[in-house]
């Protein structure tokens, strides 16, 4: 017989496969490799997106303050005064819709800041827009002081 081995006692011993050669699959421990990689990468990105929709809102907000602020600015500079509401705004056509606020979600929230009325002068009109909402930004400001 050639090319066969044979034990000590004369008979014939398969050779022995390092893995069983008909089955397939993954070990327990590679599968609790996966497993565990997969969880660190989920955890890692729900610490990223856990404050993403209170991001976008004060992106929101900081933008619509902008424009309003800006719009006023505009006003200003046309009719020689400051828009008395913001609904003068609307009406002379300078924004379509006073902008909701995003945090507080109603467009009468906003908190306006009049011009000091001078000596011998009527009160100024709306000078500068602050948000209406409670709390803090995720900086640590109120957002009042936006």
């Amino acid at each position: 017989m050639k090319g066969v081995a044979l034990a000590q006692d004369g008979y014939r011993t398969p050779p022995r496969p390092s893995r069983r050669t008909g089955e397939r699959g993954f070990t327990l421990l590679e599968m609790l490799i996966v497993v565990a990689l997969v969880g660190i990468m989920a955890g890692l990105a729900v610490v990223q997106f856990k404050h993403t929709p209170q991001k976008a809102k004060e992106a929101v907000l900081k933008e619509d303050l902008y424009i309003l602020r800006d719009i006023i600015d505009q006003y200003f500079t046309d009719k020689g005064k400051y828009p008395s509401t913001l609904q003068d705004l609307v009406d002379a056509g300078y924004i379509r819709k006073i902008p909701v606020d995003p945090i507080t979600g109603s467009s009468e929230s906003w908190q306006i800041e009049n011009v000091p009325a001078e000596e011998g002068e009527d009160a100024g009109g709306i000078y500068d827009v602050h948000s209406g909402a409670p709390g803090a930004g995720l900086d640590g400001t109120n957002y009042s002081e936006w």
